[in-house]
């Protein structure tokens, strides 16, 4: 394993993005906060929900086009942006089979990261895994180089990043990479508004305790005074923006303390706290951001309801 980001390291830039989010008008805090154990547990439950389709379409072109994919990349590393439990991943590591050398994950929870590469290990003997703990958006000039090497970056994460972030994302990406090198990319795409916004609410309540769980996170690591019950959830569209964003709406007057930063925020009944957006793609954006950070559009595909898609970038001549 190599080690990039300690638990110093992330309780450090929780304690930045708290007091500069909260303290921002209007408030913001990102959404990977909401990713400790239990928030790993609902998104996992968000996931298999009928009004959340991206983890189903997304493996659906997966299944029908990953040895499309590995014939055309002829990939000897794959190495996975946010890797998770890598559970969609082994239909890639599977159409692999015959090129791939090494299976690099990347992550930001080390003894996750350790445990889902341990079972892809045992899964595939001849697989060289070397698990990397890091936070691809500050360490990519960080991680490893390879013969050949496919950067998966799926799941639609790219859509949490904002237009700006997501080109220096992609520009950053771009400078590691060599002429063999490609991006499989994953991205949702814009469709029905009533759509997009069930898949962000659903009826059953569980993306809505998904999003109150930072407060819980915050209030544990920041011995922060945060009342979940006292915020609803709230997603929009945002038709300008082609983005949903997920809010925390207080629902009454308030004020909490954040023992840890020693601050305290005012909260007015009805003011919203943005804590994630969730960006919708077009083909034509997507190859045009591509191309902005000089990557050129070499595949794309969706499901055949045309819901979601992947992209497969490479860089540019």
């Amino acid at each position: 394993m190599d080690r990039f980001l300690t638990a110093d390291d992330l309780a450090k830039t929780l304690r930045q993005d708290v007091r500069e989010g909260l303290e921002a008008t209007p408030k913001t805090l990102p959404p990977k906060w909401f990713y400790d154990e239990r928030g790993s547990e609902l998104f996992e439950e968000i996931t298999r929900l009928e009004e959340y389709y991206p983890t189903r379409r997304e493996r659906e072109i997966l299944i029908a086009r990953a040895p499309e994919i590995a014939a055309a990349t002829g990939a000897r590393t794959l190495l996975e942006l946010g890797a998770g439990s890598g559970e969609k991943t082994r239909l890639l590591l599977n159409a692999l089979n015959g090129t791939l050398r090494s299976y690099v994950p990347v992550d930001v929870s080390g003894d996750f990261l350790e445990e889902a590469a341990a079972r892809i290990a045992a899964d595939h003997p001849g697989l060289e895994v070397r698990t990397v703990v890091a936070d691809y958006e500050q360490h990519l000039h960080l991680l490893p180089a390879g013969e050949r090497r496919l950067v998966a970056f799926l799941g639609g994460t790219i859509g949490n990043m904002p237009p700006a972030d997501r080109l220096g994302f992609l520009t950053g990406l771009r400078a590691t990479m060599g002429p063999g090198d490609a991006l499989l990319l994953g991205a949702d795409l814009v469709k029905d508004e009533a759509r997009l916004v069930a898949a962000y609410d659903d009826a059953a309540g569980i993306t809505a305790e998904f999003n109150r769980n930072v407060l819980h996170v915050i209030n544990r690591e920041l011995d922060a005074g945060f009342d979940p019950s006292a915020f609803e959830h709230v997603a929009v569209w945002k038709e300008a923006e082609e983005w949903i964003e997920m809010r925390l709406r207080s629902t009454r007057d308030q004020t909490v303390r954040i023992g840890g930063l020693d601050l305290e925020i005012a909260f007015a009944a009805g003011e919203e706290m943005r804590t994630e957006i969730s960006a919708k793609f077009r083909r034509d954006r997507l190859e045009a951001e591509l191309g902005r950070a000089g990557l050129a559009l070499a595949g794309f595909w969706t499901d055949e309801s045309g819901d979601f898609s992947l992209s497969l970038a490479r860089p540019a001549a």
